[in-house]
Parts: structure tokens; sequence; C-alpha cells
């Protein structure tokens, strides 16, 4: 490798065709190639043996190309082709120097490498350079047309159309314009290109779909060298930025990164090197199937990467997309155009194989995404049944009609998004997703269905246990003879009421007659365990219930009003009768009774064993046998028993024990009625008084101031009688009242006298109603105000002696 300040150069392919990559892999390196990604140019010269195209890159583009000298003579300077980095010129632009065409070296018939060559340059570069002497202008046997005709022809037939820039530099241009020189040579090369044997498809094309023709004339090197340099660094400002849009390199496609040029110029010029003639290789249908697969790849990549698809494939994935399979479809149809476009002139057999390969491939990569659209059609097409299901039934419709119709709109709708997202290339089939959708239909007609049918069922049976709790309930309260048949008719009125709604509903479900059957018994057992359950629950509260009958019967009137135990009432004959309602609501609860024609002797034995003693008593000694020692009722199944015979008599006693002291309570208070109404004495007492006190009586008639007398000391009397409360006293018993009047006499005396001598104090003035009622009682005359007189006493000892008395007590 040479090198100088700037500029790198290696020999890319030598003279006897070896691509040396050592030498390109280590100019690469040093140049940093692989750093600048696509932003490169290649550009290239090609012209006659001698013509100074070394000489024109070096002072072009500042490389460092060995030239021929003038001096010895002229010979074969470039072997194979040269490549360097020209110096200051942005962005990174190669430049490689081919060896010259019919040179003497390489003999007359020996123009494989030249074509080749050729070729190569015009495979890899975006500027070629044509170099020319002016005068072959106009010239049918000029130097390079022959070249220019096979390149052209193999161009197109070898690779995929790439618009290259053609520079023809016209050298030592003589004093003829450019102007006029220029429209000579496009004509030409005009002439050249339409010589050339083109496929169907390019008969018509122009020159300019592959080329881009720039002419330019160069003074002559050697005779005006000034001039020369001048036009070459105005021909070099031309190469600054020249890959930018409208820059000299023109057509960018194609373009490999940089990383890759040394691999795919080692490619490139291996198979134009095992196709010596530049015509179609001795291996065509290996090449073609290389090339097609290449091309197949290419579309097969740009279909991945295309925008439009990547949008799709990410769309679908969230959501369904309207137009999917029309989208799809059109952009499979551009990329399988393209490759038979680019394929059309390789083996039809190897063409239509990797069509196939590349048709298979695509639809691998799309299947995905079509699987995943349609899977949002069937999720899509299932919600849209629930949302319509559900408003057919709440519009009231029947439910097998309902999901029979909305059904059949469904799937007709499904089927119809299936063709708006099926692939025609692709020969998918969609029935085990509309099996799998019919499926998912079917489930959920099945869950709502047993979600209805349970709500319909939960629906009667809570309107059976509303319709029958409370009124069991207080049939049970009060227990009596017409208790279970009142309970039976409500119960087999309830639940023909419920079973015909409960029937007509389930009509609407299209079931058969044995399954309507079950749950119609279904809602019958439940209505009875209704029944049986609340039974049981008020057999737990049995106990209480017959202590609350029993009190309200011995605590109650005929009038339920209050009773008040005045000594009148006869508490046994009431005691007996409120046991006997008591025991009624026992034997009531002791079983079910829910069959017509339910009869038993419960009541009759639990009177007997429990409430006639007597009876009991008879029995007992007859048949040596307690009717209530058994676990079970005579002819009652043990599933209708609440509760058993011992049972009865183990909670008979607990009542009979739990109310005695009811009873005992209204005797002591019947007794104490009593007591405290005959405090007067005997009727023969007060007789004997009056006939052994007549003496006495006509003694106070003669001298009316022991009757004063007597009035005061009754005064006093009926004061100390309030005072001390005796009645209240003697209410609770003689010996309890007696002890507690004498602690309190003697106290109530000594307060009574205090408060007298107190009000005697008191100035005339200062309470004038006091005066007038001492007036009123030292006169003592009249029957009213000696009343006054008294009620005055008696009211002034109540108030303000309260507190001391209560002290003394």
């Amino acid at each position: 490798m040479e090198s100088s300040d700037s500029s790198y150069s290696t020999h890319l392919i030598d003279g006897d065709g070896i691509f040396n990559v050592a030498g390109v892999e280590t100019f690469m390196k040093e140049v940093k190639l692989a750093e600048c990604g696509l932003s490169y140019a290649v550009v290239s010269i090609m012209g006659p043996q001698s013509s100074g195209k070394s000489t024109l890159l070096n002072n072009l583009f500042g490389t460092n190309f060995r030239e021929m000298d003038a001096f010895k003579g002229r010979s074969q300077t470039t072997k194979g082709i040269w490549m360097a980095r020209c110096a200051g010129i942005e962005p990174c632009t190669l430049v490689m120097d081919l060896e010259g065409t019919d040179g003497r070296e390489r003999g007359e018939d020996d123009t494989a490498f030249e074509k080749q060559s050729a070729l190569f340059a015009l495979a890899v570069s975006d500027i070629v350079l044509i170099n020319m002497w002016c005068h072959d202008i106009g010239r049918e046997q000029a130097a390079n047309k022959p070249l220019l005709k096979t390149v052209f022809q193999v161009m197109m037939r070898l690779f995929s159309p790439r618009k290259t820039t053609l520079l023809f530099v016209i050298r030592d241009k003589t004093r003829t314009p450019l102007e006029n020189l220029e429209p000579v040579l496009r004509e030409d090369i005009q002439k050249i290109w339409d010589s050339v044997p083109k496929p169907q498809a390019h008969m018509e094309t122009p020159l300019s779909e592959f080329f881009n023709v720039e002419v330019v004339a160069l003074n002559s090197y050697e005779e005006k060298e000034e001039q020369f340099k001048e036009q070459v660094a105005s021909l070099r400002q031309r190469f600054h930025h020249s890959i930018a849009p409208g820059g000299l390199a023109g057509d960018r496609r194609g373009v490999v990164p940089a990383s890759g040029f040394s691999f795919s110029s080692q490619q490139i010029w291996k198979v134009i090197k095992e196709n010596k003639d530049l015509d179609l290789p001795a291996h065509k249908v290996m090449v073609a199937t290389v090339r097609c697969e290449e091309i197949a790849n290419e579309k097969y990549a740009a279909f991945a990467a295309n925008e439009e698809w990547c949008q799709l494939e990410e769309t679908v994935q969230s959501g369904p997309i309207p137009g999917f399979g029309k989208k799809l479809n059109s952009l499979l149809d551009v990329y399988l155009s393209e490759y038979d476009a680019e394929a059309i002139y390789f083996d039809e057999g190897v063409r239509s194989a990797k069509q196939k390969q590349l048709q298979e491939k695509l639809l691998q990569l799309v299947q995905p995404a079509f699987q995943s659209a349609l899977a949002h059609v069937r999720s899509g097409t299932l919600d849209k049944f629930k949302e319509t299901f559900d408003k057919a039934l709440e519009r009231g419709d029947g439910f097998s009609e309902a999901a029979n119709n909305c059904n059949g709109s469904c799937m007709a709708e499904f089927d119809k998004a299936c063709a708006d997202v099926v692939v025609e290339q692709a020969n998918w089939d969609t029935s085990k997703v509309r099996e799998k959708l019919q499926r998912d239909i079917d489930a959920h007609v099945a869950s709502v269905r047993a979600a209805k049918i349970s709500e319909l069922t939960s629906s009667y049976e809570e309107k059976l246990k509303e319709s029958l709790s409370g009124p069991v309930e207080a049939l049970l309260d009060g227990a009596n003879s017409d208790t279970w048949p009142s309970i039976r008719k409500l119960l087999r009125r309830e639940t023909e009421s419920a079973v015909l709604g409960f029937s007509s509903a389930l009509s609407g479900f299209d079931m058969n007659e044995d399954t309507r059957q079950k749950m119609i018994l279904s809602l019958e057992d439940y209505a009875r365990g209704v029944v049986e359950g609340k039974a049981k629950e008020e057999a737990g509260r049995v106990l209480i219930r017959m202590k609350d009958r029993f009190t309200m019967l011995f605590s109650h009137d005929s009038d339920s009003m209050p009773r008040v135990w005045t000594g009148k009432e006869d508490i046994r004959a009431i005691t007996k009768t409120a046991r006997s309602d008591s025991l009624k609501l026992l034997s009531v609860m002791a079983v079910i009774r829910l069959a017509d024609g339910d009869t038993d002797n419960i009541e009759k034995t639990l009177a007997v064993a429990l409430v006639d003693s007597s009876s009991s008593a008879a029995i007992k000694s007859i048949t040596m046998v307690d009717p209530l020692a058994s676990s079970t009722w005579e002819q009652v199944p043990s599933s209708n028993t609440l509760i058993t015979p011992v049972q009865c008599k183990s909670l008979w006693r607990q009542f009979k024990s739990e109310t005695e002291y009811t009873v005992s309570q209204a005797i002591s208070a019947q007794e104490a009625n009593k007591r405290s109404n005959n405090w007067l004495p005997p009727p023969w007492a007060i007789l004997a008084l009056v006939i052994l006190g007549f003496n006495e009586f006509m003694t106070l008639l003669r001298n009316p101031l022991y009757l004063g007398l007597i009035f005061v000391g009754y005064l006093l009397l009926k004061a100390l009688w309030m005072q001390l409360d005796v009645s209240g006293e003697f209410r609770n018993g003689a010996l309890p009242g007696i002890i507690s009047l004498t602690s309190k006499f003697i106290p109530t005396i000594m307060n009574l006298m205090k408060k007298l001598a107190e009000e005697g104090q008191n100035p005339a003035n200062n309470n004038p109603q006091r005066n007038q009622s001492k007036n009123n009682h030292n006169v003592l005359t009249g029957n009213a105000v000696s009343s006054s007189a008294s009620s005055n006493l008696t009211s002034l000892d109540n108030e303000k002696d309260h507190s001391s008395h209560s002290k003394y007590e």
C-alpha cells in the first residue's frame, strides 16, 4: 500500500484478475471506511491506454497513482485496478484507476479483462469518468465504442438497474467549442444505447433511466498545463457533496453500507470474472438462482421493513383494523409484482420457484398478524353477540328465541368480517376459528341460561320465603287446634301460585319436560323446607313462647287488661287455664303436620301425662309405663318430629319451675291486699263499743268543752296518722308495721311540737294568713273552719318537717 499525507491507495485487482482481499481490508481500516455508513461515493475512470487517466486523477483528487513517463514512450502504466481515497473531498470518496483499453500488452484478441474491469467499474461506482480523445468524437471506430456497447448490454442483463453518472472527459480539446462537440458525443452514445438488445420491458426505456450523462472538456496537459489545472480545479468542485440530492453521484439505490464494501466488491468481481465473454454465463441456472434469491430476499426484507406493514402489524395486535385484508393483499401484491419485474430476465423455472418461496415466506411473516386480526373478529363478534343478546333479553324476548336470532345474525357478521381479513394469496382455513366462536357463543348462552334460571329460581324462592315465613311464624305463635290446617292451606296456596308463575317463566327456556318438572318439584320442596325450617326455629324457642303465653293469660283478664289481685280471683283456676294453653302450644310445636289427614293424640297424651295428675297416676298404676318415656311419637315419622316426648317432659318441668314464682307472687299479692282492706275492727266490736260507750257519749254532749278537746286530739292524731303513714306500714304485715311505727313515733311528736313553737313566734304582720289561721284555730267554731285548720296543719307538717322526719327514720 502506498500513502501520502491525506491519500491512501491499494492494488484492488492485479493484472491477472486476482482480487486483493487482504489489501482491501487493510485499506478500509486505514481510511476508517466502516465508520462512514452510507455516506461515501465511488468514482472510477476508464479509457484508452496512455490517455492520461492517472494524471487526471492525481490532479483532480490529489491521489498518487503512477503516471506514464512520456520520455520513455507510450506503454502500459496501470495494471489491473488501483483504488485510493481522495484527499480533501467530503463525503469520503474512493477513486478507482482502471487499466487502459486497447493496450498492446494484452494482445488484440484478449479483451476479456478490459471488458470485465469496465463492467466492474459500472457495477460498483457512482460516477464513471470516460476518458476519451477529442479527435475520436464522431468516428465510427473510435476507442471505447465497442466497450461501451458491450457494457450497456451486460449491465442491464446481469445487475439490477442503478442510475450511474457517466462523466465523459474530452481530453486535448481543440478549437471546436464544447457546445458543438457535446451534441455529437451524445448522439454517438445514444446510437450505442439504441443498438443494444433490450428485454421487452425496456424496449422503449431511454438511456436516462440508467445513466446520467455529463460532458466536460479539458485542454492538453502537456501544451496548456496552467489552463488544464484551472479546468481540473473547477471540475473538482463538482465532486464535493456528490451524494447529496442533485449532486453528481445521482441515484444511490443499491448502495451497500461502507462496512460491506469489500465483500460486495469481491462478490461482484467473482461473478464478472466467471463470465469471461460477458455473455449469459454457462451456469445460467445457477446465476439465475443466486440472483433471484437475492431479489427475493431483498423484497422480503423490504416488505418486513415497510412502514405501512410495520404499522399494520403493530396496530393489529391491539385491536381490529377495518379493511385489513385489502391493505395486506395490496402490500403483498406490490412486492410480488416487484419481484416479477426484476427477475423477468432470468430462467423462468428458477424465477417461478423463487417467487413461490418468496410468497411462502411472506405469508409466514404475515400469518401471525392475520391470526390476530381473525382473533379480533372472533372476540368482536362474541362481544357483539353478548351485547345484542342482553338487549334482547332486556326487551323481554324469549330466551331461546333471542339466543337463536342473535346467534344467526352474529355468525353472518363473522363470515362477512372474515372475508374482509382473508389473504387472497393464502388458502387459510377459518373454519376452526368459526367453530371456536360457535362454542364460545354456546358456552355464553349456557352460562346466561344457568344464571337466568338461577336468578328466576332465587326470585321465586325469595317470594315463597317472604310469603311463608311471617305468616307461619304468626300462626305458630298463636298455636291452637287450627294452626297446622291453616299452615297447610297457606303452603298449598302460595306454592300453587309460585309454581304457576315459575312454570310459565320456564317455558321460554326451551327445556325438556323432565328437567322442567324436576325444577318445579325442587321449588315445591323449597316451600315445604321454608315451613319446616320456620317450625324448627320456633320449636327451639318453644319454652320462651310457653312462658310468654302463660304470663299473658295469667297476668291479663279476658279483656287483655292487667289483673289486680284483689282477693276475689281464683288463682288455681287461672293457673290451670294458662298452663293448659301453654301445653296446647307445646303439643302444636311437637311435630310437623303438613300432610293432609295427619292426626295424632299428642295433645291428649301431654295433658294426661303432665296436667291431669290424677289420671296420670291412674294410668301409671295400671300400665306401669310413662307415655313420655320415649324418643318418638306414636304414628309420627322421626323426620316430622320437632320435640320428642322426653324433651316435652323436660320442657314442661322447666316451664313449671320458672312459672311457679309468678303464681306465688300473685298469691302473696292477693293475701296482702286482703290484709290491707281489713284494718277496721269487726262489726260486733263496733256494736259493743257503741253500747258500752253510750254514757261517755252523753257526757260529751252535756259538756261541749270535752268535745273541743276531743276534736283537737283528733286533729293531732290525724296529723300523726298521715306523718307515720300507718296504713302503708301495716300493708306489709302487722309485726313489721308495729316495729316501724314504734321507731318513728317519738321523733314525729317532737318534730310536730317544734314546728308549732316556731309558728307561734312569727310576727302577725309578717304572716297575716298565719294569724288568720290561728284565729280560726282558737275560735274552734263551725265545721268548715275546723276542717280548714286541720288541713293547714297537716300541710304544714307534711311540707316543712319532711327532712327531719327522714333523718329520724
